[in-house]
């Protein structure tokens, strides 16, 4: 199965939950104790009280059966997103029917050895077991099942063929997103940002239906809706993990808040307070990237001393001679350099680098384990520019997660939550310092004075702060709409709101319930939850710091790199390996000492950068 960018990705779709029962005291946990029992009772009639010998040979048998059908759906999704017709659409559907048929009864199963003394191992598969209809159950009824899996595979590969046709001229996505990056026209970023959100329209009357089968899916395993579902692996109730997200949140908005005041100052001198307003929300086609949630593309628009010190990776790139094969082999690099092992020789012969030019794909990055054993991949379209070499630095450790713990039972082949998968690659990209884009020949210098030292900062919180808001929005749309506080009638309206509430963004036209702006995004037809991202940008910082600890580095938070030290990669392999062998917070203090999210090392990171924003934002009326 694939794990995706957020943006990059990266997800294991039916397993991804990671709290053994012994660990679980919450609210949540004593409602699945009670759907439990409700299935329990209703058996109880008819067949003896199960035994713990029973529970192992049921986790052993579920191992094995999951492995197959792991393999047949991961085979059959990557041949549909990197050759996507009717055909490898409808094979991909039947596997993941077969996954969904397999599941739910299979859950079912595993509640009746709730309450029985049991080894740990056996009791972490069977919760793991539990939890396994995530992100999208199947209904009982097998005629819907097989309905919702063709509503998922259409949805998805509606996106992936999407393209904005004007004048005679079709443009893929790849090439509207190249619009936003790179032009500084209002009318060009509009037309592009407008074009591709058409190609969504289609999918809104599928969308709904998928929405009312998965909560009936989510219904059958004991859950209200699907976003109960979602959030009901976190060592607390769906109630609490809601509450936990806003508390981290709350903590890093008052940085976001200074970086968007700031930015949509620059901005307004740039196209004018008539487009952009003075205290209001930011259109959302000008900040660089089609959905508005990294910035880093407008960096020379809001560059804090200009010329003071050269950040243009794209240009080293060209000037080394990059290809897409040396991007992934530097990228191979920095793993190496920890101590870790090179990519296996498949990975090379198996991976898709480039867009091909003779079929559709989906060009959205991801990395793959597609036997379960080794057999790693990404999926890209690679293009010669730092964000894609970033974006490279993130999937490998997705790749690299999945090589530490291949060996253990399927059920463990998982991170340890779906935020820790997001947060490996993305803890590493921190360590992409000027320092190591110097070793690399990509930058001439590295900057040495304070103004050097704001500019990298800005350059990275565009990306890295920015993109907190929308991490958190995207999930929380799905779960109003999952629950039903968002009607049909009012996707649109809802989906904006919650971008002004958070982001501070809007759009630049009205747009009506006759589009579908949400499926403009990759992970809303492809069903992946999200809160993953928010989680991971919070994670990445916190086991930034503690690598830096583990590498006995002194400098301040935002100057460490680990590149090359071995000793942060033993402790970094010491946490991979475990998989979902353990609850979340045991593989977090292997790395770091904490049990806890922790956004304090985030805003650590930023302290330079938050402080002159402060200054930049004095007398002006920020917030929208």
């Amino acid at each position: 199965m694939p794990v995706t960018r957020g943006d990059g990705i990266h997800f294991r779709d039916f397993c991804q939950l990671e709290k053994s029962t012994k660990s679980f005291t919450s609210e949540g946990m004593k409602n699945i104790l009670v759907v439990g029992s409700l299935f329990v009772a209703s058996l109880a009639s008819a067949a003896p009280k199960p035994t713990a010998e029973e529970a192992k040979a049921f986790v052993a048998r579920v191992n094995a059966d999951l492995k197959k059908l792991y393999v047949a759906q991961s085979t059959a999704e990557w041949i549909k997103a990197t050759y996507i017709t009717d055909d490898t659409e409808r094979a991909a559907a039947s596997a993941n029917e077969e996954m969904m048929a397999y599941v739910t009864p299979a859950i079912k199963q595993a509640i009746r050895f709730v309450g029985l003394k049991l080894d740990p191992e056996t009791e972490r598969m069977l919760y793991l077991i539990r939890m396994a209809a995530a992100p999208l159950p199947g209904p009982s009824d097998a005629k819907k099942r097989a309905e919702l899996a063709t509503l998922a595979d259409k949805l998805e590969g509606i996106y992936g063929k999407g393209k904005y046709c004007k004048n005679g001229k079709c443009r893929d996505l790849q090439e509207l997103e190249n619009v936003l990056r790179k032009s500084r026209n209002y009318d060009e970023l509009l037309d592009a940002w407008s074009g591709w959100h058409s190609i969504a329209r289609p999918m809104r009357p599928m969308y709904e239906r998928l929405v009312e089968l998965g909560n009936q899916g989510a219904h059958d395993v004991g859950f209200a809706n699907l976003g109960e579902l979602w959030r009901a692996g976190y060592d607390m109730s769906p109630a609490e993990f809601e509450a936990d997200t806003d508390r981290l949140w709350l903590e890093v908005k008052p940085l976001y808040d200074d970086l968007h005041c700031y930015v949509r100052k620059k901005l307004a001198e740039k196209y004018g307070k008539d487009k952009v307003p003075e205290h209001g929300a930011i259109p959302a086609h000008l900040l660089g990237n089609m959905w508005a949630q990294e910035w880093a593309n407008i960096y020379p628009l809001v560059e804090p001393y200009p010329g003071e010190s050269s950040l243009d990776v794209d240009a080293g790139l060209k000037k080394q001679n990059y290809d897409p094969i040396k991007m992934v082999k530097t990228a191979e690099g920095f793993f190496t350099s920890l101590g870790l092992d090179p990519l296996p020789k498949t990975f090379w012969e198996r991976s898709q680098f480039t867009r091909p030019r003779d079929r559709e794909v989906v060009c959205h990055a991801s990395a793959w384990d597609v036997q379960f054993d080794n057999d790693l991949r990404i999926k890209m379209c690679i293009e010669l520019n730092g964000e894609d070499l970033t974006t490279l630095h993130h999937e490998l450790g997705h790749d690299y997660y999945f090589h530490a713990y291949y060996k253990l039972p399927v059920l463990f082949q998982q991170g340890a939550n779906d935020g820790f998968h997001e947060a490996i690659g993305d803890a590493l990209t921190l360590s992409i310092t000027p320092n190591y884009l110097k070793q690399l020949g990509l930058i001439d210098a590295i900057p040495k004075n304070d103004h050097g030292l704001i500019n990298v900062q800005m350059k990275r919180a565009l990306e890295g702060v920015a993109l907190l808001p929308w991490t958190k929005l995207v999930d929380q749309w799905r779960w109003d709409v999952f629950s039903g506080k968002t009607p049909p009638g009012k996707y649109n309206e809802a989906w904006w709101a919650l971008r002004k509430k958070y982001q501070g963004v809007a759009p630049a036209t009205a747009r009506g319930e006759d589009n579908f702006d949400p499926g403009a995004k990759y992970h809303i037809p492809a069903n992946v939850p999200y809160t993953r991202y928010f989680l991971a940008r919070i994670l990445q910082y916190q086991f930034h710091r503690a690598l830096c600890k583990a590498a006995g580095q002194k400098e301040p938070l935002h100057e460490c790199s680990i590149y090359g030290n071995k000793q942060a990669g033993e402790k970094f392999q010491a946490m991979l390996k475990l998989g979902a062998s353990r609850p979340w917070p045991e593989a977090l203090y292997a790395l770091t000492g904490q049990r806890t999210l922790d956004a304090t090392a985030i805003v650590d990171y930023y302290k330079p950068l938050a402080a002159w924003l402060k200054k930049q934002n004095q007398g002006a009326q920020c917030g929208w």
